[in-house]
Order: C-alpha cells, then sequence, then structure tokens
C-alpha cells in the first residue's frame, strides 16, 4: 500500500487544477469549493484532540503519550489562533474566510453549511469529501484518522499549496496576498514540523501491529481518493465558470 500512497500523492501534486489558477475568476471558484476542505480539517483535527488528550472536566491526565499529546495541542494552538498577517491572532479558517472576502468570492455557502449542516446544499463533489471527513471523525479508529490527517493533509499539504503559489505568480502580492499569506504558512509550518510529527504520531499508534497498519494505509488510500475527487469536480467547475480565462497572468 506505501507505493499506492505514494503514487496518489504525486498525483495529486500534478493536478491540473493548479495551473488553472492563474486567474481571479478561477481562484474565486477554487476557493468557494476548498473552503469545505479548510473547515473539516478542523473535524479531524479535533477528533484527534479528544481521543488523544484530555479535554473533559475535571480533568486526567491522557492516556496517549506525553509527545502525541504535545503535537495535538500545538497544532490545535496554531489552527485555531495563529497570528495572521497583520500579526493578530485568527483561526486559519477565519484566514481563509478573509482571504475569500478579498477577492470577492462568496462564503455564504459554506458559512451557512457550518451553522446548519445541511448537506443537501452543498454540490456532490463537495459533500461526498465532507461526509467521508466527518464520519471518520465520528466512527473511525483512532488510527485511521491519524492516517487520513497524515496522508490526506499534513504529508500532502505542502506539495499541492507550492503548486497553487506557482500558478497564483507574481500577482498573487497584489490581488490575492491574504491567500498567498495562507498558503505560505502551510507550506512552512507542514513541511518543517506538523508533517513529521504526524508521522510519528501514526507510528506510535500503530506500533509493530500490522492489522492496525494495514488498517491506516487504507483510509490514507481512501483519503487521497476523496480529494482526488475534490479536486476533479474544482476542476470541472472551474473550467465551467471561466472558460475564458486560462492562460492569463492574475487579474481581475
Amino acid at each position: 500500500m506505501y507505493n499506492e500512497l505514494e503514487q496518489g500523492q504525486k498525483a495529486l501534486t500534478r493536478h491540473k487544477l493548479y495551473d488553472m489558477l492563474d486567474s481571479l475568476p478561477a481562484v474565486r471558484v477554487f476557493m468557494e469549493h476548498h473552503v469545505f476542505a479548510v473547515w473539516d480539517f478542523m473535524t479531524l483535527l479535533k477528533s484527534l484532540q479528544r481521543r488523544l488528550t484530555c479535554v473533559q472536566v475535571p480533568w486526567r491526565p491522557a492516556s496517549a503519550d506525553t509527545e502525541a499529546v504535545r503535537f495535538i495541542n500545538e497544532i490545535v494552538l496554531g489552527e485555531e489562533s495563529d497570528l495572521d498577517a497583520q500579526g493578530k491572532p485568527a483561526s486559519h479558517y477565519e484566514m481563509y474566510l478573509a482571504a475569500m472576502e478579498e477577492v470577492g468570492a462568496d462564503t455564504r455557502a459554506v458559512r451557512e453549511f457550518v451553522e446548519m449542516r445541511d448537506f443537501h446544499r452543498l454540490p456532490e463533489g463537495v459533500r461526498s469529501f465532507v461526509a467521508y471527513n466527518l464520519r471518520l471523525a465520528g466512527e473511525g479508529t483512532d488510527e485511521e484518522v491519524a492516517a487520513a490527517f497524515l496522508f490526506g493533509r499534513e504529508k500532502l499539504i505542502p506539495a499541492m499549496f507550492d503548486r497553487i503559489v506557482t500558478a497564483l505568480g507574481p500577482g498573487a502580492a497584489r490581488d490575492c496576498p491574504t491567500l498567498l499569506f495562507y498558503l505560505q504558512r502551510h507550506i512552512e509550518v507542514d513541511s518543517d514540523e506538523h508533517g513529521p510529527l504526524a508521522q510519528r504520531l501514526l507510528d506510535g499508534l500503530v506500533g509493530d501491529n500490522e492489522s492496525l497498519r494495514q488498517r491506516a494505509l487504507q483510509a490514507g488510500l481512501d483519503a487521497l481518493k476523496l480529494r482526488r475527487q475534490l479536486w476533479d469536480f474544482t476542476a470541472e467547475a472551474v473550467a465551467a465558470a471561466a472558460p475564458d480565462v486560462a492562460g492569463g497572468r492574475l487579474a481581475v
């Protein structure tokens, strides 16, 4: 399964979607779909925090090893209260909403979904992705959630976001600086810190148990498959909404 995971990750870093993100109309459509992945990342993270640390009253020592506890809490700190480009605390989800508003993308769909959780309002490609992650966060085993978090997020995001930054080009600093900051922040943190720590977390959960390892790897493959479907769907939406913007540099 390791070869399948590597192939799946490489395929996602070469997806045609990234090269389509060279104009603001295309970026708007992309962000209106991708924001749901930004939101449900927190669901996976909070599931791990609930499982591996203590978030109950009265407090008791967590059953997980202290390195795992520190890792999860550090990510929660950054994701829920990182410093934005102005040095003010904000969650990454809130940063992303601000980035959407900056480029004129519509935030109503995701705001309504987060408030009402009505899956029928979501496009099919987005619906399948979010439903899978919410179901995994609630019903999956510890190693399955950790594997989806590692292979579908922390290990994958730096290469994907680097492709997006390249596609946006030099105009991004002028036209979508908040999005650029968000992308570069994740490339930096996930590459150097969160990715390796997420791998150690998963290794600690599965240990030498081959059954647990295989179940984790399958969850990783499933996460990549759903991400590929989301990217395919988003690429179709970008092409349908902005068929005349391909090939230009970032501009209104």
